[in-house]
């Protein structure tokens, strides 16, 4: 039962191919990052990259740099606001006042109140 595909079982890039038919890999350079739980991270880059400053941990998530003695602190997280908080940021309590009768007056002009 042949199906017709010559090249059944094979993918892209499989079988021994070195570097002669890929070509020369950059030249890597490998750089300790440290976070503030003493996490050390060693990601690669190209040697001619530019290497930033900072870099997340992996196994953490807090900012870390190559001072292993003063990594960078971690970040401040605002807490979470209710949708409340976030209106009492707008509006003052007399505000808040003034709209509840309005909002309270056409509910009851509605219901034939008053």
């Amino acid at each position: 039962m042949a199906t017709g595909n010559a090249i059944r079982g094979t993918r892209v890039g499989s079988g021994p191919m070195g570097e002669s038919e890929r070509g020369e890999s950059a030249q890597r350079v490998i750089v300790s990052f440290w976070c503030s739980n003493g996490h050390e991270t060693r990601p690669s880059f190209a040697h001619d990259a530019e290497l930033p400053s900072t870099w997340d941990c992996p196994r953490c998530g807090l900012p870390a740099n190559t001072d292993m003695k003063n990594p960078p602190p971690a970040r401040r997280t605002e807490p979470y606001k209710t949708h409340l908080a976030y209106v009492k940021e707008r509006r003052s309590d007399a505000d808040g006042e003034a709209l509840l009768e309005e909002a309270l007056a056409k509910l009851r002009a509605r219901r034939g109140e008053n």
